[in-house]
């Protein structure tokens, strides 16, 4: 999904209140960015997509929701929402600023976040304008999916994660990212094409099988599994550069994911989709991607391109 970047590693004078504070960041911006994911799914499945009516304001002159008996609770789910996209834009601007002043090999890196969630609040709002279109959902989702995937990468390439001390894998590698790509993708289709619309009224679904793209996704899955399994094998051995074995750690929590991932996703099949089940799936797939960005990092050889 992104290319590597040479950065110096930081000297222990570098260490200091800078260096930690932009630490602590870029671990807030990989836990807003998946917050964001998780409280996305929220109002998705309560059927409060349309909890404000329009955008940027909720209700038209007023910013915040206004409470009424018909609307619920809805307006408030849509509402917490949009205030965490506040506070990831608040986030990001700090990790962009921290990362400018202590890592300027990084710099452009740490725009990502800020661009995004930029694009993500546009996103939003063409989302709620188009009466939560499909088309429109989708883009938002994986949008969020790849800002994970950085927000990730950039925390461990900030602290020098120490990678893999063993020959090259650099096409498998990359193989695998694309893969996770198809099966976000395929994922967001399922959903498109299943019953959780967002609101009640917002009938509109793709027109496609639900059945059928579900059993794409699924093929998916089952060769992004195959693939990784090889990779494991490949690299069981290996130990990262450095006193640290962050190898082994990343591609056993990657594993364990995926199966986790996997099951998960059986069952809210054969159970009929119910929401909290289909949730939890979603905060997976956010997991999921974060998983799989550490792994593509760390088993990355040292000093060999990405």
């Amino acid at each position: 999904m992104t290319s590597e970047t040479t950065s110096p590693a930081p000297t222990v004078e570098s260490r200091g209140t800078g260096y930690r504070v932009t630490r602590a960041l870029t671990l807030a911006n990989i836990l807003t960015q998946g917050g964001i994911i998780v409280t996305g799914g929220a109002v998705r499945l309560t059927g409060s997509g349309l909890g404000c009516s329009t955008w940027p304001q909720c209700e038209p002159g007023q910013f915040t929701p206004v409470a009424h008996p018909e609307a619920g609770i809805h307006p408030y789910i849509e509402f917490g929402n949009r205030t965490l996209t506040g506070i990831l834009l608040v986030v990001a601007v700090a990790l962009a600023v921290a990362v400018w002043r202590t890592r300027p090999a990084l710099r452009w890196w740490a725009l990502v976040p800020v661009l995004g969630v930029l694009g993500q609040a546009v996103l939003g709002g063409i989302t709620v304008l188009t009466g939560l279109n499909p088309l429109t959902v989708m883009p938002h989702f994986l949008l969020s999916a790849v800002l994970v995937w950085n927000a990730v990468w950039l925390a461990l390439r900030y602290r020098n994660a120490p990678r893999r001390a063993g020959a090259p894998l650099v096409w498998p590698r990359r193989l695998l990212t694309v893969l996770l790509g198809v099966l976000l993708t395929l994922g967001t289709l399922t959903t498109g094409a299943g019953p959780h619309s967002g609101d009640a009224d917002a009938t509109e679904r793709l027109g496609l099988d639900p059945a059928l793209i579900a059993r794409a996704h699924a093929l998916s899955v089952w060769a992004f599994v195959a693939l990784l399994a090889f990779l494991i094998w490949r690299v069981r051995r290996d130990r990262s550069v450095g006193d640290r074995d962050s190898v082994r750690k990343a591609w056993v929590v990657l594993a364990v994911v995926t199966l986790a991932q996997g099951v998960i996703g059986y069952v809210q099949y054969f159970t009929g989709l119910p929401e909290v089940i289909v949730g939890v799936h979603l905060a997976g797939a956010a997991i999921l991607t974060a998983a799989h960005s550490a792994f593509h990092l760390l088993t990355r050889a040292d000093r060999t391109p990405a």
